[in-house]
């Protein structure tokens, strides 16, 4: 299995996704704010992924800063540069806040070598903890598959994504290990090509049979019953059951419940907000217009053009027919199986 993110001797290793599936190539990360750039560059992406590679970035910010007699509000200025890397994948905010809730143990007068080894142990245990994730989130999943399909995905939710074998992929690895799933159909994920360029790669890594189609050929594949099922990730999702993810989503959510197709999502707790009532009030990236106006460095669109660059969107709750968590599979009314959900966290 690829590894996306590795720590190794005070360097956090990043598989550079914008690279893919050309070359394969490592960003050395041996201070926080290469990981930020890495995170704003889509160097590093998919919403589990990017909350690890935060939480290395702030053990990397916390071992830079260990000889300075500002530690502590250095700290608070890393945790809040990486904060404003991307808006949208609350898995990101997520990270920072564990992490730093770790830190608020101790006080200025703690030795700071014991916060920096605190630290780095809960980033460790983050990882860790997205790899077993994963796992049990692709049991889950393919609990849903009984009988073989084709089924498609949107962007890539894969090991690209995590710190483990994926989300939506890793449904697919298990289900296909299981004979159920027969052939992936990855949409090309338009504008920066995800699903071409990630998830057809990745799966090709494991021999799991996968056909790249256009954005724009997603209904037509429906009608003509070559998939079965719609299975993608999740940047953050809403005490209602709304889900944002890669812009597009909303779109085949629509297409599959027009042909009666089932649309899954997969995603870990950490992907939930439980403080935001619904997908209205989800901020919504918007990233630069070259992404659109050109493609492989050369112009497409003509000089001038407006262009509106959402890198995500928002499938209401109604169009998802179940969410796959590590605690099991979620169905609506979503309200109802999220505050569950909640309680099963707690412990209750």
């Amino acid at each position: 299995m690829l590894q996306s993110i590795q720590w190794k001797e005070n360097c956090l290793l990043l598989l550079n996704q914008t690279l893919l599936p050309n070359k394969v190539e490592y960003i050395e990360c041996r201070d926080y704010q290469v990981v930020a750039e890495a995170i704003r560059r889509l160097e590093v992406r998919g919403a589990p992924a990017i909350g690890v590679a935060a939480a290395f970035g702030i053990v990397l910010g916390a071992k830079e800063f260990s000889n300075s007699q500002y530690f502590w509000t250095s700290l608070l200025k890393v945790a809040e540069e990486l904060g404003q890397t991307r808006p949208t994948a609350v898995n990101l905010f997520w990270a920072i806040e564990r992490m730093m809730s770790v830190a608020s143990r101790y006080d200025k007068n703690s030795d700071i070598a014991d916060v920096i080894l605190a630290l780095e142990h809960e980033a460790i245990a983050i990882a860790a903890e997205d790899l077993d994730m994963n796992s049990k989130i692709a049991h889950f999943g393919a609990e849903l598959f009984n009988i073989p399909v084709s089924v498609l995905t949107h962007c890539n939710a894969g090991a690209l994504a995590t710190a483990g074998l994926g989300t939506a992929l890793g449904v697919v690895r298990q289900a296909f290990s299981e004979g159920n799933i027969t052939r992936v159909f990855a949409d090309e994920t338009r504008p920066l090509l995800q699903g071409a360029r990630l998830t057809a790669w990745e799966l090709m890594q494991d021999n799991i049979p996968v056909t790249i189609i256009t954005d724009n050929m997603t209904g037509w594949v429906m009608k003509k019953n070559m998939v079965q099922a719609v299975i993608v990730g999740a940047d953050r999702i809403t005490l209602n059951g709304d889900v944002a993810n890669k812009i597009g989503t909303y779109g085949v959510a629509v297409l599959a419940k027009e042909h009666n197709i089932p649309f899954y999502v997969a995603a870990p707790v950490s992907t939930f907000d439980f403080t935001m009532e619904s997908g209205l009030n989800i901020p919504i990236e918007e990233r630069d217009a070259t992404e659109v106006t050109h493609f492989a460095g050369i112009r497409t669109a003509p000089e001038g053009i407006e262009v509106f660059n959402p890198a995500f969107d928002v499938t209401p709750s109604s169009l998802i027919t179940a969410i796959i968590t590590e605690y099991g599979v979620l169905k609506g009314p979503y309200n109802e199986a999220i505050a569950e959900l909640q309680q099963k966290i707690k412990g209750v």
